[in-house]
Order: structure tokens, then C-alpha cells, then sequence
């Protein structure tokens, strides 16, 4: 009995060895965490993924799961050279955050020629699941054409016709008004204009007078984290609002409340998440707080979801093989905090149900994390383009 137990404690010490000297699972982050959109993803995100990883044990295919964390600094250069000496030198897996459409579009090709799984789930250019689709891509949350679109068409309905947007100078800005021009008309709006600003702006003085001069009933802001907090403060000092309707696009909670619900009040923005929607998101959220000392937004969850579904299809796949696991993520049902309907279409976007909120008035919130009501839930089908309009070549027509 002595000699077995001698061999079984043998075995269970060579087997722990061997999974010690298997090559950690690297994920890679790139992102924001030093400047105007650190508060929006930055730490935030990365505490989201690391809980991700802690819930799948730490490990999968015997591989310890690492995330390796940079700041790109908002320069696509940057964040393109982070991702190229991951991949010949880190020998990274997947790359399960790229935030900021620009960077995610310079990293997009040096993941597809090495075959690395792309998650995406801050940057909102549609174009990364339209022409420049892949294989390797996955569109987890949001993009340019629902932010458009699940909030100008309820918005419309209820007579608000004429949009003016303030949009980052930078790609996302682009491919939004892009969206909001081909939008509108179809639905009978009218886009009365649009003012880009470069990014890190603090003073959205010039572009808001001239969106107040234009007389549309809708102010789109279009920039996201310190930008959008600055914008909507600003808005309300100038008057702007309650005469005018202010939207968001990628606005998040971490905007409304750095903005403040005296300035954020009566708001309307289109989310994916929101951490008091349901008993799921609520006990997450709980958890989340606990490890960073605030409430998750949209970004946050929509990281720990998509990297929670990625590790499944790694370990349902047996390997890494970023066009592999993306297909087996297509099959796989889908587990998210806040989408009970959601699946991952063959252009890469995950099509989910979008919430409309509106930001509450001070005297309707009961503490500092309850600042939305939900207004109108947008079945995916009508918040994200149709497939019928898809410019990628993996659709089949």
C-alpha cells in the first residue's frame, strides 16, 4: 500500500511538472490606459478578462492562461508594433482586446496572416465585419452602424428627425456619419450636418455652437471616454439641452458619470449592457465592484463574455488556430451577460438585442450608479446591418 501511494504521489508530481513546463496561453490586450479613453476599457477591461480567466480555472489544454496588457496610446503605428512583436517574440495566442477603431484596423491583417483569433469588443468601425472581414474576427458588442441606427430609428419615430453630429477626427468618426447619412434617409430623417474634432479635445465650445446653430432637434456626440464626459457637461453649460436632444454613441455609464446627471439628464444612447438589467448582470456586476471598486460598463462585460466564449472554443477545438476557433465559437451557444438571444453570424458580428436608455434625472436616481432607465429594446435584426447590405466576402449571396 505504501510502495502505490509512492507512485501514485510519483505521477500526480510528474503531471503537475509537465503542465508547469507546457508554454503559458498568451492573450493580448492593447489598449488605452493612459489617456482620454483609459477610463472607458484601460483597467477596467483588463480586470474583466482576468476574471474571465479565473472563472475557466486559469488554465485550459493543460496551458496556464496569461494576459499580456500594453498601452497603444491611441497611435494605430503603436499598436501595430505591440501586436507584431507579440506575435514573432511573445508568441501571443489571441488578441482579445484591440480598442480604438484605427489600431484595431492596423492589427486586423497582422492577425489574419498569423492566424490569431481577434476578439473586438471596443472598436466600432462596421468595416471590421463589413469589406475587411476575416475568418479570424469576432464583433462582440457594438459598431458604428447599430450605434446609428438602433438609436436614430426610435428616436425618428418619435419625431425627432434632424441629427447634427460631433464625431472624433478618426476613422470610427468617419464610418459613423457614413452610417447616419445612408440611415437617415430611408427612414425619414435628415442629416443636418457634422463638426469632427480631434481626439483629447477639451474645449467643444466651436463645435457645439455650431451644432446649436444648425437647429437639428438631435446632437449626436460621437466621441467616447473624457471626450463624451467633456461634451455633455459642455452642452449643458451652453444651454444646448433640454432644447435640443442629446444622443449617445459610444457613450457609456463611465461617461454619464464623469458627466454628471445634472449635465447627462434626458440623454438618450444605445448600450449592450448595463449592470442592473437582470439578476445575471447584477450578481457580475457585485463581483466586479468588489474588484476594482466600481461598476462595470458596456466594454468591461462585453470582454468578459467574448473572452469567457473564446477560451470554450479553444478548449472544444483542442488548440488555437484563430480560424478554428472562431467557427467553433460559431457554434457554440453563447453566454453573455446581458444577450439571451445572441449568436455569432458568418461575417464575424455577434448579433444580440441592443437596450435604448435614457439618462435619469438626479432626483429619479436612488445613489451613484443608478443612471439609466430602460426605454426600448432593439431586437438584433434591426440594430445591426442585415446581411442582404454585407460587403464581406464570406457572406454567401
Amino acid at each position: 500500500m505504501r510502495k502505490l501511494t509512492v507512485v501514485l504521489a510519483s505521477l500526480s508530481a510528474s503531471c503537475a511538472l509537465a503542465q508547469d513546463a507546457a508554454p503559458p496561453l498568451k492573450l493580448g490586450m492593447i489598449a488605452d490606459f493612459s489617456s482620454v479613453y483609459s477610463d472607458a476599457v484601460g483597467k477596467g477591461t483588463a480586470a474583466a478578462i482576468e476574471m474571465a480567466i479565473e472563472d475557466f480555472g486559469g488554465s485550459v489544454l493543460g496551458r496556464k492562461i496569461v494576459l499580456l496588457q500594453a498601452d497603444h496610446l491611441n497611435k494605430p503605428d503603436v499598436g501595430a508594433n505591440l501586436a507584431r512583436q507579440w506575435i514573432d517574440i511573445e508568441k501571443v495566442d489571441a488578441f482579445v482586446e484591440t480598442q480604438n477603431s484605427s489600431v484595431a484596423l492596423a492589427v486586423l491583417d497582422l492577425a489574419r496572416r498569423s492566424n490569431k483569433a481577434n476578439l473586438l469588443v471596443s472598436p466600432g468601425s462596421a468595416d471590421l465585419t463589413g469589406k475587411l472581414c476575416s475568418p479570424i474576427t469576432v464583433h462582440w458588442s457594438w459598431d458604428t452602424y447599430m450605434a446609428v441606427n438602433a438609436t436614430v430609428r426610435p428616436l425618428t419615430e418619435k419625431g425627432l428627425k434632424s441629427w447634427y453630429y460631433i464625431i472624433p477626427d478618426a476613422n470610427f468618426g468617419r464610418a459613423l456619419t457614413a452610417d447616419a447619412k445612408k440611415i437617415l434617409p430611408t427612414i425619414g430623417g435628415t442629416f443636418v450636418g457634422e463638426t469632427a474634432v480631434p481626439t483629447g479635445t477639451a474645449d467643444f465650445s466651436s463645435a457645439l455652437l455650431l451644432a446649436q446653430g444648425s437647429g437639428a432637434q438631435v446632437i449626436a456626440i460621437g466621441g467616447g471616454g473624457q471626450d463624451a464626459s467633456n461634451a455633455i457637461k459642455q452642452a449643458a453649460e451652453f444651454g444646448l439641452t433640454p432644447k435640443q436632444q442629446l444622443a449617445g454613441v459610444i457613450t457609456s455609464t463611465s461617461e454619464v458619470v464623469g458627466a454628471g446627471l445634472q449635465a447627462a439628464q434626458g440623454m438618450m444612447l444605445p448600450e449592450t449592457f448595463y449592470w442592473d438589467l437582470n439578476d445575471r448582470s447584477r450578481a457580475w456586476s457585485k463581483r466586479f465592484r468588489e474588484k476594482t471598486g466600481r461598476m462595470p460598463n458596456a466594454n468591461n462585460a462585453g470582454s468578459y463574455s467574448a473572452v469567457t466564449h473564446l477560451l470554450k472554443a479553444i478548449k472544444a477545438v483542442g488548440g488555437t488556430a484563430g480560424d478554428a476557433v472562431v467557427a467553433k465559437m460559431r457554434e457554440l451557444p453563447i453566454e453573455d451577460l446581458s444577450a439571451d438571444r445572441a449568436r455569432l453570424r458568418e461575417d464575424g458580428r455577434v448579433m444580440r438585442d441592443v437596450f435604448l436608455f435614457q439618462v435619469k434625472a438626479p432626483a429619479e436616481s436612488s445613489g451613484p450608479d443608478d443612471v439609466y432607465k430602460l426605454v426600448a429594446t432593439v431586437p438584433a435584426e434591426k440594430a445591426f446591418r442585415p446581411l442582404s447590405e454585407s460587403e464581406c466576402p464570406l457572406v454567401k449571396k
